[in-house]
């Protein structure tokens, strides 16, 4: 029995005049893969703003876990857990990989400022929780050896996964993949599948965004997809490559891969 986890009920996002997610209904399961894909400015990142507060929805509402999100910070979110990445990558660029795992880690942390400021006892177990947090899921990329090396140094794939693994550390249980094959090889996006699989065997849940469609035709459990706002089509991988609707607006032939 599948169990909602993200809902999207009628939510509209306008932007003066422009309408950039039009009565948007949609829900993620809790344990699957859900791609959102569509044409370029069909409004994929805007659902993502929306659902992690960067944007308030002009109307409808967002309920993740049965808790309505709407109104609520982009800190608050994080903490009830969702997290995300980014289509251009955001990395504290000059901060070690592990740094920067850590501060994803730091988003569920505690300790008042005097109380780090003095280092007590819980800031301690904090900042070890936070280390041991950041390797593991260093190990987990694959990239556990550069934990050392500035973020900026690290080859483009490497940051990829960086990103992923700091967004992870905040523990969510809906992870946000915003693109993350942008800039990938073939090889690189077949290593991305295998770990876009492994992450969800981890137990979290994933809303990808992605334009390779080979990528997200070969991990999703299920696909909507968005034109000019609007949700025209929704299933299984099988079911949206050979709609109709999906072949005009966006894949261009049955068979596009």
């Amino acid at each position: 029995m599948t169990e909602a986890l993200l809902e999207l009920h009628n939510v509209t996002m306008r932007f003066g005049g422009v309408t950039a997610l039009d009565t948007v209904q949609l829900q993620v399961d809790r344990g699957e893969i859900f791609g959102l894909i569509g044409p370029n400015g069909a409004g994929k990142t805007t659902v993502f703003n929306v659902v992690t507060g960067v944007f308030q929805p002009t109307n409808g509402e967002v309920f993740f876990a049965g808790k309505v999100l709407t109104g609520r910070s982009r800190n608050e979110i994080t903490r009830l857990g969702i997290a995300r990445t980014f289509q251009n990558i955001r990395l504290f660029r000059e901060m070690t990989a592990l740094e920067n795992v850590m501060v994803g880690a730091d988003a569920h942390h505690r300790t008042s400022v005097i109380s780090a400021i003095v280092r007590y006892g819980k800031h301690h177990r904090e900042e070890n929780e936070g280390y041991e947090r950041g390797m593991q899921l260093l190990e987990f990329m694959g990239i556990a050896r550069r934990a050392g090396e500035a973020a900026r140094n690290l080859p483009y794939g490497d940051q990829r996964r960086l990103e992923i693994a700091r967004a992870m550390a905040t523990k969510p249980a809906l992870l946000l993949l915003d693109e993350p094959a942008a800039g990938f090889n073939p090889a690189e996006k077949r290593e991305l599948m295998d770990l876009i699989l492994r992450i969800r065997d981890e137990g979290y849940t994933v809303l990808l965004i992605e334009h390779d469609m080979s990528l997200v035709m070969g991990v999703s459990d299920r696909i909507n997809v968005l034109d000019f706002g609007k949700l025209i089509a929704g299933g299984s991988p099988a079911e949206v490559r050979e709609n109709p609707a999906v072949i005009e607006a966006y894949l261009g032939a049955p068979n596009a891969s």
